[in-house]
């Protein structure tokens, strides 16, 4: 991540009220951006958002994406350079008991973002790079154990995977439309997509998330209580992605011509561990005698093997995940006992963001 790049660089970010997105407003504010946020009110409560006065950081404007009249008037009025859209329904089981919603979410709330900034583009406003994130659920999964490439086919079982694809198609056909590549010296306007896998750290409160989930059954001191122990997903630090969507924005500003597609961002092949790991791990560093147990019957499907072949985005951007697994672990404890004793937690989020840029990735 280039400081110099950043600073100064007018940034709009949809859904900046959630987890990921709270972690991306103090990501940007520490490279000196000016950021301005569009979301509604933070989904949870507590949240990483008013836990480290987010707003008191960057402009906030409270909107829903579905509405394109306060979205295509918020674009015009902050002419932003860069625009970041992450807000969505991000729950795959809340999919299956809002199937519509999450469809007009993670569907509707991308074409209406397109459309504002087709327009805002249309009136002169000089928007240079536009990223989509994802996930990757947006794969028609197989259950492979190697990973899915960007050019593998899209799918999605469940409404929130489904959702997701559709999302990316749209995404497509706006570029293909609006903004074809043949055309890229007469619009000047990079479109991107971003998979990222299961992102964790400290200050996410979600339900149905796993860690989340037994951060808040730890507090309590009950046992934790997991589905699907054999499940894998590739599990990574939320910083890990965060600093691969930044990095394809600097080469989408500086040449979307070429880095204008899909981009997979995800932990290297020994970071895809099993749920049953994930939280025997936790439990241990915990300490405090926290244990776990498997509950048994019938659940909602959720896929089983889950990995992203990320060999793209380290060959063409130059990107690596920094924090393994384990590491990822050690920062969400570090975060929560901070929590627990009342600690300032933006210094401690802004400690966590200097430790990562920080790293020389010659030693990893």
């Amino acid at each position: 991540m280039n400081k110099d790049f950043w600073y100064g660089k007018k940034v709009l970010v949809t859904g900046h009220t959630g987890f990921k997105g709270s972690w991306l407003c103090l990501l940007l504010y520490s490279l000196g951006a000016k950021v301005t946020g569009y979301s509604m009110r933070p989904p949870t409560s507590p949240s990483l958002f008013e836990l480290c006065r987010i707003d008191q950081l960057i402009p906030t404007r409270y909107a829903d994406i579905r509405d394109i009249h306060t979205l295509q008037s918020t674009i015009l009025e902050l002419k932003p350079e860069i625009v970041i859209h992450m807000a969505a329904q991000p729950l795959v089981r809340a999919s299956y008991l809002n199937p519509v919603e999450t469809y007009e979410i993670n569907v509707m709330g991308t074409v209406h973002l397109l459309e504002a900034v087709r327009n805002a583009i249309h009136k002169g406003i000089p928007i240079k790079a536009v990223i989509n994130v994802t996930t990757d659920k947006c794969y028609g999964n197989k259950e492979w154990f190697w990973g899915y490439r960007e050019n593998d086919v899209l799918g999605g079982y469940d409404p929130y995977s489904s959702s997701k694809a559709c999302s990316e198609l749209v995404t497509e056909a706006y570029r293909k439309s609006f903004f074809n590549l043949e055309d890229y010296e007469s619009h000047g306007v990079g479109f991107a997509t971003a998979r990222a896998g299961n992102v964790i750290g400290g200050g996410d409160w979600a339900v149905d998330r796993l860690i989340p989930d037994c951060i808040k059954t730890l507090i309590r001191g009950e046992k934790i209580k997991i589905r699907n122990p054999y499940a894998i997903r590739p599990w990574q630090h939320v910083l890990d992605p965060l600093s691969g969507y930044l990095l394809l924005v600097e080469k989408l500003y500086s040449d979307g011509k070429q880095y204008s597609e899909g981009w997979n961002f995800g932990p290297d092949d020994d970071s895809g561990k099993s749920v049953e790991w994930v939280v025997k791990s936790l439990c241990s560093k915990w300490g405090e005698d926290a244990t776990y147990e498997i509950e048994n019957g019938r659940h909602l499907h959720e896929a089983h093997q889950l990995r992203l072949d990320c060999s793209k985005a380290k060959f063409k951007l130059g990107w690596y995940p920094k924090w393994n697994t384990e590491c990822a672990i050690d920062k969400v404890i570090e975060w929560t006992q901070a929590y627990q004793s009342n600690s300032d937690l933006m210094a401690v989020c802004m400690k966590q963001i200097d430790e990562y840029r920080n790293i020389d990735m010659k030693s990893i």
